[in-house]
């Protein structure tokens, strides 16, 4: 039960002189003062113990009583027999008019016992805030060795504090959210997704959070803290290195939100957020310890789901790697596929970016939004996607993914494939793959999405069912480059390649190659020189070029 002005003369058997409808308010300490002016040192909430030494004028005692009800100061207690035998009438009145506590203390009842009694219900409080506060903590950490889900964790959170508790990660997409009473609106949740993802990215370029800090206690002049403050910092401070939490002003709602940082020990940007409202008023000390002993649940959570991803996403690969072999039946490749809602329909979605890997978990979220199940990984030095083709437009799917990707992973080429049935699947990569490669060098005029009308060449190639003969082809073209040179033959190829991919144009295919224009000569004469071709004959370049494409699809 909370300490009130009511219930502490009640204690003591005091009786209020004005603002008995204020006698309700939260005493969260108690402090002794004979300053006319002590609000410089008090934060709100205090229980305010004076003798009236330097009220000796009216118009003090007026002025006295208005500044403590600006502050907030939840009650006064008037000591008398010292430099006044009573109250102030002039204090007395200008109270009642404020409707603010005031009380009599008399001589025979020293400050001490008034401060002794309230400390002792103060400390009381404290303890049971924190019993109850373990056990919450307790209930969060069996959730999490449960396996119950991030959700759970939210949700019990949210009941704890009686109001709403999400989950955003760094870039301000919901995660999980619960409402034990009111619900936030889109708009409000958007705004504060808004100023989490603006404080993480002060974090990351290494700028301290704007935040709003409600002072824990009163500093300076031998002035007392508060008591109110339960565990780490509830007052607002940060939570160790790292980013500060913030507390978002919502226009239309009626209480406070507090978001506090999920930060990793090797990171000093959040990798979360974990956002807590109340409905009415302030978040109290209960609240925010909460909300800070759930951030420490919600990080184990986030690893633990983090690792779930990272295994998935290896183990993708390795299904979209053996399935590119061509060794799989097809029985056998539909069982690999069923685990991640594959069925019998599937349809490979292609990106080329700067860096596949990270962009891994955009392209993730992106096939969850369009409602489209399949594994993700990363091949060939393209992020790759195999969805369920049933009921779904793999165009329409790689067109919504290629905005959410281009939106955090700067520039973006895309294509998706046909839907097939799945012992197609190595075809369906390639059919994926060689459309992005054709739109490559269209500068500028290549479609949002490539697909298998803008094959070209590449849907030759990709039609012949013998891969021994198409092998075998290569091999005829590309043998004896491989045979004669050992190792060497490799970057010969890859010469041959980007020479190619370039028109034939010297400067800006030695340029990608990162050597002289001499050598590529060298080496352009080289391959000639084995394979008995010309390259001024436009026969034998493409054949070359066929080979080429023939050996990627072979491999």
């Amino acid at each position: 039960m909370e300490l009130t002005v009511e219930s502490l003369l009640a204690e003591l058997g005091l009786d209020l002189s004005s603002g008995h409808e204020a006698a309700n308010a939260k005493v969260r300490w108690v402090h002794s003062t004979e300053l006319v002016d002590p609000t410089p040192w008090l934060t709100g909430g205090e229980l305010l113990l004076t003798t009236g030494l330097q009220l000796d004028k009216p118009k003090a005692q007026r002025e006295f009583i208005e500044r403590l009800k600006d502050r907030g100061i939840a009650a006064v207690g008037f000591g008398t027999g010292f430099a006044h035998e009573r109250v102030p009438p002039a204090l007395l009145t200008a109270a009642r008019k404020l409707q603010f506590p005031i009380f009599e203390v008399p001589y025979e009842l020293p400050f001490i016992a008034v401060t002794e009694r309230a400390f002792t219900h103060l400390a009381g409080q404290q303890f049971e805030t924190l019993r109850r506060s373990m056990a919450i903590q307790e209930r969060l950490e069996r959730l999490v060795l449960e396996q119950r889900g991030l959700t759970e964790v939210v949700r019990a959170a949210a009941g704890a504090i009686g109001g709403v508790v999400g989950v955003l990660d760094a870039h301000g997409e919901e995660l999980a959210w619960h409402a034990h009473v009111r619900p936030l609106s889109e708009s409000e949740r958007q705004a504060i997704a808004r100023e989490v993802r603006h404080a993480g990215a002060g974090a990351a370029a290494g700028v301290g959070a704007s935040r709003r800090v409600t002072p824990a206690g009163a500093a300076g002049n031998g002035s007392v803290p508060a008591a109110g403050g339960v565990g780490n910092g509830l007052g607002g401070g940060g939570l160790g290195a790292g980013p500060h939490p913030i507390e978002p002003r919502l226009p239309r709602w009626p209480g406070s939100v507090l978001a506090l940082p999920v930060v990793a020990r090797d990171r000093a940007a959040p990798h979360a957020w974990l956002i807590g409202a109340s409905v009415k008023g302030e978040l109290g000390d209960f609240e925010r310890l909460i909300l800070r002993q759930a951030v420490t649940v919600v990080a184990l959570e986030l690893m633990h789901m983090r690792i779930e991803r990272d295994t998935e996403r290896r183990l993708a690969g390795d299904v979209l790697a053996e399935a590119l072999t061509g060794r799989l039946h097809p029985e056998e490749l539909q069982a690999r596929l069923l685990p991640f809602g594959v069925g019998e329909q599937a349809a490979v979605l292609a990106f080329a970016l700067r860096d596949p890997d990270a962009a891994a978990p955009v392209l993730e979220r992106a096939l969850a939004r369009a409602d489209a199940h399949g594994l993700v990984a990363t091949r060939m030095g393209l992020l790759c996607a195999v969805i369920d083709a049933e009921g779904v437009d793999p165009m329409e799917v790689a067109r919504r993914a290629r905005e959410e990707l281009q939106s955090n992973a700067g520039e973006v080429r895309a294509s998706a494939s046909r839907a097939a049935p799945t012992h197609s699947l190595r075809l369906s990569f390639h059919e994926a793959r060689c459309a992005l490669e054709a739109v490559r060098l269209q500068n500028g005029n290549a479609p949002e999405v490539a697909c298998y009308r803008d094959l070209g060449a590449f849907q030759l190639l990709l039609s012949l069912q013998d891969d021994d003969a198409l092998i075998s082809y290569c091999r005829g073209v590309l043998g004896p480059i491989e045979a004669g040179e050992g190792d060497y033959g490799d970057e010969l190829l890859r010469s041959l390649d980007v020479f190619i991919e370039h028109n034939g144009h010297w400067e800006k295919a030695a340029s990608a190659l990162y050597c002289h224009r001499h050598t590529l000569r060298y080496r352009i004469r080289r391959v000639e020189q084995l394979t008995g071709r010309d390259f001024s004959k436009a026969r034998d370049r493409i054949e070359f070029w066929l080979a080429l494409r023939g050996r990627e699809l072979s491999r």
